[in-house]
């Protein structure tokens, strides 16, 4: 999920956004056959200037609802299935894929401009329900201000965040209810196998690891290195997304050196996000215009500094910004989509009872 547009949300804000979105009514948000409806979760992002031009080009005017983080999203459009809030749902990740596909949420719709996706991204590429927007990656982040009073160096791997010098430095997000928090479990799962990542979360609850609710609470709250918290925190480590720096320098004048925030790539887990035309749309064939749009190279042209994540499209050009300050993933730690689908609610489960008892 991308991070950009992310504020801290109270309980009752986020019920409130829920029961907003369960009183839109009618399927597809509405009869007005000029109205194409957006479903996402809280981070959705797009320029006005962008999305003005799709609404020119096409007719349509777009409503945007947003149901809170990507979990609740996804849990709302099953919950909703067959008679949706929208035509389109944006959000939905590799770590709650299968969980909507199985649900029989989404309707095939092979969008316009997917040659130019990588067949890597395409996760459902032989039935095209979904389509991959974007993709980033779940890591370690870290305040480096931190590490250098302490004259301490930042862990750089799972294996670092274990060791005595890094205990009680750690805060993540709770694997049932946060999807950088299940992607960051996936990782050590990823990398430890299933014989093993248990017991590497027994020691890394033995090393003081804290668990909250969500992204939100995880880095503007706990994390010591978020300037939109204003390093209250006092957590120097934080599980976020290896494109957050560049959010800490955007708007700064004169321009730093690096970013207050790094990242420890060799605790990344590769996020992808999908789109897809919801079952029961309202609205499908403005539908299968906002997707074409979603996937255009306007629109992934203006992802990077609205979402913070890559575009999926591999001829959109990513801004300097994002480039310098971010960090490149070469070998994040992968899942296959069926191995996450057979064991994702037991290892959530296994997880809890580890971390949370």
């Amino acid at each position: 999920m991308s991070i950009t547009s992310r504020i801290t949300v109270s309980a009752v804000a986020a019920a409130v956004g829920i029961a907003a979105l369960a009183a839109c009514g009618t399927p597809g948000g509405g009869a007005d056959a000029k109205t194409v409806t957006l479903v996402s979760h809280d981070s959705f992002n797009v320029s006005k200037s962008v999305l003005a031009a799709f609404e020119k080009e096409s007719g349509y005017k777009v409503k945007i609802l947003k149901g809170g983080d990507a979990g609740k999203a996804v849990n709302q459009a099953i919950l909703s299935k067959g008679n949706p809030q929208g035509d389109v749902f944006f959000g939905i990740d590799n770590t709650l894929l299968s969980r909507g596909l199985n649900e029989g949420v989404f309707s095939p719709y092979e969008a316009k401009g997917l040659a130019n996706v990588p067949a890597g991204l395409q996760l459902d590429k032989g039935e095209h329900r979904v389509t991959p927007l974007d993709y980033g990656d779940i890591c370690v982040n870290y305040d480096r201000g931190y590490f250098a009073r302490h004259k301490t160096a930042p862990p750089k791997t799972f294996d670092d965040l274990l060791k005595p010098r890094y205990k009680g430095l750690l805060v993540t997000e709770n694997s049932a209810t946060s999807s950088p928090g299940l992607a960051f479990q996936l990782g050590t799962i990823a990398k430890y196998g299933q014989d093993g990542w248990q017991d590497y979360w027994k020691k890394l609850k033995a090393n003081g690891v804290e668990v909250v609710d969500g992204w939100e609470q995880a880095y503007y709250e706990r994390f010591s290195g978020s300037a939109a918290g204003k390093g209250k925190g006092d957590k120097p480590l934080v599980v976020s997304y290896a494109s957050s720096p560049p959010v800490e320098v955007l708007g700064k004048k004169p321009a730093p050196e690096e970013a207050p925030t790094g990242v420890a790539t060799g605790t990344c887990f590769r996020q992808i996000e999908f789109g897809g035309l919801l079952k029961g749309a309202k609205n499908e064939k403005g539908g299968k215009a906002l997707l074409d749009f979603l996937v255009s190279k306007e629109f992934q042209e203006d992802v990077p500094l609205k979402m913070f994540v890559n575009p999926a499209r591999k001829d959109a050009k990513v801004p300097e910004l994002f480039t310098k300050y971010g960090a490149a993933i070469d070998k994040p730690t992968t899942l296959p989509p069926e191995t996450i689908t057979k064991n994702r609610e037991q290892w959530i489960k296994q997880w809890s009872s580890l971390v949370l008892k």
